[in-house]
């Protein structure tokens, strides 16, 4: 069994190979072999699972060592894999819902120029995600980590040629570049701590290093994971990555890169747990963004943007649960899960939106699509009513433990936390509700299709919406059935909680508001959330241009003014640092060099007159020099 954990790993990686290497020979079967690689990796991870399953709890972790990478004196780095339950819930995440994506792409892609190259990306993606979640050492995860930051920028980029596209790629690579330094600082000083990059040493020994240094650690692992999970103050990149095709949206913000950072934390649980400081920044930067993310969703009109904000929005509840410790480890990844599922959901259901309606993303534009797509109604009805909480359904039993978890926290610091998960709650049933009723319910308000060069297109007429292909509805199918049961199924006798329990750990909070009551509470916020969107967008016609809107509501349409802040303290910062850096080197430092290179200069040139070349000159200079001789002679008797 420890052999097929590599071939995870390596069939999809081969894949890419062949993709990205094989020519356009493959150009039409290539879909169909990254699809099909991808569904050979669940298999295998389906196999390793029930070989888990038949173990006991303490015996079911698995470790295998594949070659010595960098073997250099007392340095040493092995490209080894580690196989626990927390491993094998994303094995099964990523592969599972990665092949639905897969699937659904063969459909949504079909006209694309390039889909060899697409798909051996995505495979490429799966490789180094699959890596990341399975390497045994800081190293080998960094690797990977890397890697699903360059397959992220090929997949964000892809359609390079149109502009806005190159831009977000970029800035997506950039700003987890800056995430990417905190996380590979905090290796280098895990490896001058402990001497070694592997978990179970570092982690078996993290109380022994005192609590400043595992502070230190915490809060750069927490940089590291704010870049790739989104999350304030890196969270730029994730509503400009949209701009890639929505296969690639909802591989990188349902299942994969932006679970990256959730899983860091959790899988460095135990540094986290003798740093308190740094758990305190965990739980402020989840609650700082699950309200940022929902709001800025609440203002969206681009279909995938506002989902891009509800996804910021989901994480940081995950980074809050994972904050809190040993209450919340289990939750975070629960939750991680059955957002898996809804999300990866909605995103395929807004692309087959984008489908029937010509690419088109205003959902000011859209408007009674529920009886023209009846299967992508379903399903992305499922996923509004998982993601809001709805009661019976997958984010109802996860959300609320995370609510439960915040409060238990105790004192003000856990009250604060528990009304901020809950107006989380209530703003997300709102913008959902905004989502649900501007695409699928009122009047048409459909548009002429219209160019690149903004002119009406040549036949002028309005989109003909219409289901989806089969390679696209079936993915929406599967992904809706676990919307709707993942959550309940894990709730069962407390299975999922014991099952990462071993790796995980858990204890239980003692809140000071029942589970009942948050329940309640819940619900409450969800009605009033829904109510206020119904009477906004239900009851009154949606106008096809947006109103002006409150000073808030502005603000909220551009981020709340990350990228103006980003331009102003950063990129205008760095300008004026620039510029001071380049006079003090030019008057400085530069003047310095230049300033003694003219003194020698000019000293060399008035002596350099001495040696005119005429004999009277030197003659006389004879005569002076003996004639102080003979004075000083003299003055010497005297004396």
């Amino acid at each position: 069994m420890e052999n097929l954990i590599g071939l995870l790993v390596l069939v999809p990686l081969l894949g890419a190979g062949v993709l990205l290497c094989g020519g356009r020979r493959l150009d039409r079967s290539g879909p169909w072999v990254g699809t099909g690689l991808a569904a050979v990796s669940f298999v295998l991870g389906v196999w390793l699972f029930a070989d888990m399953l038949g173990r006991k709890g303490d015996n079911r972790a698995l470790d295998v060592t594949v070659f010595s990478w960098v073997p250099v004196g007392g340095f040493r780095a092995d490209v080894g894999f580690h196989l626990d339950q927390l491993s094998m819930t994303f094995v099964l995440l990523i592969t599972g819902v990665g092949s639905l994506i897969h699937l659904y792409s063969v459909g949504y892609m079909a006209h694309d120029e390039r889909p060899r190259r697409f798909f051996g990306y995505l495979n490429l993606f799966l490789a180094a995600m699959l890596l990341l979640v399975l390497a045994d050492n800081y190293l080998l995860l960094y690797a990977g980590w890397e890697g699903v930051g360059l397959a992220s920028y090929l997949l964000i980029g892809f359609w390079q040629h149109k502009p806005s596209a190159a831009t977000a790629a970029k800035k997506a690579f950039l700003v987890n570049r800056v995430g990417d330094m905190g996380l590979s600082i905090a290796i280098m000083v895990m490896f001058t701590t402990f001497g070694t990059f592997s978990f179970a040493p570092v982690l078996a020994h993290a109380d022994q290093a005192g609590e400043g240094k595992l502070t230190a650690i915490g809060l750069l692992l927490l940089l590291g994971a704010c870049g790739k999970s989104a999350q304030v103050p890196l969270q730029s990149w994730l509503g400009d990555a949209m701009e890639g095709p929505t296969p690639v949206s909802a591989l990188i913000h349902a299942a994969t890169m932006v679970t990256a950072g959730v899983y860091l934390i959790t899988r460095s649980s135990a540094i986290f747990n003798g740093a308190p400081d740094a758990q305190t920044a965990v739980v402020t930067v989840g609650a700082v963004t699950l309200l940022f993310g929902a709001i800025v969703g609440c203002a969206k009109d681009d279909i995938k943007k506002a989902l891009a904000g509800s996804t910021m929005s989901q994480i940081g509840y995950m980074i809050l649960a994972a904050g809190l410790g040993p209450v919340g480890y289990v939750f975070a990844i629960m939750h991680l899960v059955t957002h898996g599922f809804f999300k990866a959901g909605l995103f395929l259901g807004a692309g087959s939106v984008m489908h029937g309606m010509n690419d088109e993303v205003d959902m000011r534009r859209y408007g009674g699509l529920r009886s023209y797509m009846p299967v992508t109604f379903w399903t992305f009805g499922l996923g509004y009513l998982a993601i809001i909480g709805f009661p019976g359904l997958s984010g109802f039993f996860s959300k609320d433990k995370i609510i439960e978890a915040a409060f238990a926290k105790g004192g003000t610091e856990g009250w604060i936390l528990g009304a901020a998960a809950l107006l989380g709650a209530a703003i997300t049933a709102y913008y959902m509700t905004r989502v649900m009723l501007l695409t699928f319910f009122g009047e048409k308000r459909w548009q002429p299709t219209v160019s690149d060069s903004g002119s009406a297109a040549e036949d002028g007429n309005l989109p003909h919406p219409h289901e989806s292909p089969k390679t696209m509805t079936i993915p929406m199918i599967l992904l809706a059935v676990g919307s709707v049961f993942a959550g309940g199924l894990f709730s069962i006798n407390s299975a999922f909680l014991k099952w990462l329990e071993p790796v995980t750990g858990h204890a239980e909070g003692h809140s000071p508001v029942g589970a009942g009551q948050v329940t309640a509470a819940t619900m409450v916020v969800l009605v009033i959330g829904a109510a206020v969107a119904w009477q906004q967008y239900g009851r009154s016609p949606v106008p096809v241009t947006a109103p002006r809107g409150t000073l808030l509501t502005r603000a909220a349409r551009r981020d709340l003014l990350q990228d103006d802040f980003n331009h102003v303290v950063l990129v205008r910062g760095g300008e004026h640092l620039t510029r001071s850096l380049v006079y003090v080197d030019h008057k400085l430092v530069d003047g310095v060099v230049n300033g003694t290179a003219a003194s020698v200069g000019g000293l060399s040139g008035r002596m350099r007159r001495l040696q005119n070349g005429f004999a009277r000159s030197y003659a006389v200079s004879m005569f002076g020099g003996a004639a102080v001789l003979i004075a000083a002679t003299l003055l010497m008797r005297a004396v």
